[in-house]
């Protein structure tokens, strides 16, 4: 087989196996490293940059820090382990397409709730008004919207051959 990812072919390979890892590293360095966890706060919810300059309390320094580490994760896990399914199972496409829909699963739910925390939390003036949002409130819910849809196509088989999604189930005779 010339291409050794069958189960995440081009568009998909490159969204998932790049796209979204650096996308979802990317604030956990922002986090820690530069603007900042206040900065990263204070992106949270659009508000005047004023209030980006204000500091926080410890409490809330660790919680900022550790979503920093969830993002992290989530990149890592879509970098790394992808790669690895990929390399380990080279010849055996549909355990790769298994491996990976059972990560995508638990990527799509976490795209739902994630989205549902964030317009949850957005103050009801800001809430359905896009262009109100900044960068960060994009990310958080205008992107990952984006990133569910490709998932779903992914799993209903747009644009790629399925080898164990939506393929019908071997019956197997049993023997007494």
């Amino acid at each position: 087989m010339s291409d050794s990812f069958p189960a995440l072919p081009g568009f998909y390979k490159l969204l998932f196996l790049y796209f979204e890892p650096v996308s979802t590293i990317s604030p956990a360095l922002l986090i820690w490293l530069w603007p900042g966890a206040s900065w990263f706060h204070h992106q949270l919810v659009p508000t005047p940059d004023v209030l980006a300059s204000r500091s926080l309390d410890a409490r809330t320094v660790l919680a900022v820090w550790q979503l920093g580490n969830c993002y992290m994760l989530l990149g890592l896990i879509s970098s790394l382990v992808f790669r690895a399914v990929r390399d380990a199972l080279r010849n055996d496409v549909v355990a790769q397409e298994r491996i990976l829909g059972s990560a995508l699963t638990a990527l799509a739910i976490a795209d739902v709730t994630h989205v549902l925390a964030s317009l949850v939390g957005l103050p009801p003036e800001l809430r359905f008004s896009p262009a109100s949002w900044n960068a960060t409130t994009h990310g958080n819910i205008t992107f990952t919207m984006f990133l569910f849809s490709v998932r779903l196509a992914w799993f209903l088989g747009v644009g790629r051959r399925r080898y164990y999604y939506g393929q019908p189930r071997l019956t197997q005779n049993k023997t007494k």
